[in-house]
């Protein structure tokens, strides 16, 4: 008999990138009394990972809970990246409802509209929470039409687009039904949570099921899976059934060995749990992502909707540069493809693919960012490798046609540089779809561009906005081939030989563009030392020294002029290399190389290459 369960409501937190998701957990967790008064409490505190708190944004959907009035509300704070969409496609199926955070200064955002879409095709009531009310600019009333707009392009229902809305600014920490009233703590948006949110509902004396949403990972315990209790009670030391709704012939028994809830920030042991309760699992050695945990009498799984395929992907190699093995503490191919395939246990956007090389990898994701974040994982961990420039995931229809993935990009950018932008995105086949006037001396762009298009971009892109422009992008499905794109209208700077960098080799290279290194860096002969405004490759001698002469002072060197070197991040590397160029990376160095480091084999593979494209 179907009943529900009253004393819990499971709610994710959904949003655009930035708009305030994990602040306003933190909030809720504080106000709720999980905390100590006299406890010193990071900010954003479910961003546990050093790289989400360095880079401000979650990788990771985060699960916690809060008890409010006898009511435990279960909270999974979700990412607002397109690139980690995986995570919030999956993790939907364990609540019952959500709460979308929208900025009431930016409005709807195109995660905003991706994000809302999977809660709405899911059939989950929606509460809106506007937050950043004490922002400047903040434009409460307009967003409000603009989230009722998107619910119903979206094509939601009666009972959603009666949705309730409450406003908020998270980190003053207050809510309240009324724009004009602040509020004084976050009773409102409790209040609202535990009145709209219905109440989970199952048979507690069906057989077992648990859709398994979310995968930990732990070295002392190895796989943990995270789940709902659809129906009948788990318990530990129960006999169990692992099933798959994808995989018909997946039967495997097994025992649960261990069982917790979440308490706060806490995974609490417990002897069982009933329906509504999310639980995580652990000591089942393979379980994965949308696998069913049942009762061997009854195996039945739930419905799991497959995750988008990736839309990108780079090759992951040996590093066999000349300066190899100096750097990283693991840099066989072994390690690396051991390290990669423990990826998967708890990423499930990615793909790990062996090649013909025992030495190469094929990585793909869902972005740039999504597999630039694994690199810098890996790179501080102490793995040393080289890796590829992106290239998109190519499909063909049933008529043997070329399909490309196609992108939809928002770009906020202030009004004298929409020109440059317009025209920069047209040469990378970009169509222009819409172009609005926004608050604050802004123009909104509507482009529909090849994923491909968007490769490198982001350097070029801030450059030309003076660093102001602001660019979301959301996969589109796929389209026809849209033609040859140039990714980059610069050339190389090539080291000829290798040494050691001395001031006057790079004050005679300097003239010829803009140097990556300073005095004192190891190269060696096919190493990228600096980009060349024109298109071409220039071959340099940073390693040459001045020869000395009878008239020579000691003074003669201090006319010398180094302009400082651009120091480039990961992703500007990764942006900047051209097909025919690797990016080694180690724990502590980022140097971009030709693929081929000999000159003579380079050019013939050039020259090969010339040829083969004039047919």
């Amino acid at each position: 008999m179907i009943q529900k369960r009253e004393d819990i409501r499971n709610i994710a937190i959904i949003a655009h990138v930035d708009h305030g998701k994990t602040t306003l957990v933190d909030c809720l967790l504080k106000q709720s009394g999980v905390f100590r008064e006299n406890q010193a409490v990071a900010e954003r505190v479910m961003d546990s990972n050093d790289l989400e708190r360095e880079r401000g944004i979650t990788i990771l959907s985060k699960n916690t809970s809060v008890l409010y009035k006898n009511t435990r509300i279960n909270i999974i704070d979700t990412p607002g990246h397109a690139d980690f969409g995986g995570e919030v496609e999956r993790i939907l199926k364990m609540v019952n409802g959500v709460v979308l955070l929208v900025d009431a200064f930016e409005g709807v955002m195109p995660q905003t509209k991706f994000v809302l879409m999977k809660a709405l095709a899911l059939d989950l009531p929606v509460i809106a929470c506007i937050n950043k009310i004490d922002r400047d600019g903040a434009r409460p009333a307009e967003v409000v039409d603009e989230v009722l707009e998107l619910l119903m392009d979206l094509g939601a229902s009666d009972e959603q687009l009666d949705c309730p809305f409450v406003y908020a600014s998270a980190k003053q920490g207050v809510s309240s039904l009324d724009p004009d009233e602040p509020g004084k703590d976050m009773t409102a948006l409790f209040d609202t949570i535990v009145e709209s949110i219905p109440a989970p509902e199952g048979d507690p004396e069906a057989p077992l099921q648990v859709l398994i949403s979310t995968i930990d990972y732990n070295e002392y315990v190895g796989r943990i899976g995270v789940g709902k209790v659809d129906n009948g009670v788990i318990r530990i030391n129960q006999e169990a059934v692992i099933v798959n709704h994808h995989n018909p012939d997946q039967k495997e028994k097994v025992k649960i060995s261990k069982l917790y809830e979440f308490e706060g920030l806490n995974k609490v042991d417990v002897q069982e749990a009933g329906i509504g309760s999310i639980v995580a699992i652990s000591g089942i050695a393979d379980l994965k992502i949308g696998d069913t945990v049942c009762s061997p009498e009854a195996p039945q799984a739930i419905p799991f909707q497959k995750i988008s395929d990736p839309t990108i992907s780079m090759n992951f190699m040996v590093n066999d540069s000349p300066l190899a093995g100096r750097e990283g503490k693991y840099v066989t191919s072994r390690h690396i493809k051991d390290r990669l395939f423990k990826e998967l246990n708890t990423d499930v956007s990615l793909r790990v693919e062996t090649t013909d090389s025992t030495d190469t990898f094929k990585v793909s994701g869902r972005g740039e960012l999504h597999l630039s974040v694994l690199i810098e994982n890996m790179r501080r961990e102490g793995y040393e490798f080289a890796v590829s420039k992106a290239e998109v995931i190519y499909k063909k229809d049933e008529n043997g046609k070329l399909l490309e993935p196609m992108e939809t990009a928002y770009v906020d950018v202030p009004d004298e540089f929409s020109g440059t932008v317009i025209s920069s995105l047209s040469e990378r086949k970009g169509e222009l779809l819409a172009m609005n006037s926004i608050a604050g001396g802004y123009t909104r762009l509507e482009f529909k561009i090849p994923s491909r298009g968007l490769i490198g971009f982001r350097g070029p892109f801030l450059t030309d906005t003076k660093g102001n422009g602001i660019i979301n992008t959301i996969f589109d499905g796929y389209a026809p081939y849209k033609g040859d794109i140039a990714y980059r209208k610069t050339g190389s700077l090539i080291a000829f030989e290798a040494g050691e960098a001395v001031p006057y080799g790079l004050f005679n290279a300097q003239d010829r563009g803009s140097l990556f290194i300073g005095p004192g860096t190891p190269v060696y002969s096919g190493m990228v030392i600096g980009s060349n405004p024109k298109s071409d490759d220039i071959e340099v001698n940073v390693c040459k020294q001045k020869h000395l002469t009878n008239t020579r002072t000691s003074s003669s060197d201090e006319a010398l002029r180094l302009t400082p070197p651009l120091q480039m991040s990961l992703e500007q590397c990764l942006d900047f290399i051209d097909s025919d160029e690797l990016l080694e990376v180690t724990p502590e160095s980022l140097r971009i190389r030709k693929r081929i480091l000999d000159p003579t084999l380079r050019k013939r593979a050039g020259f090969a290459k010339k040829q083969a494209a004039q047919g």
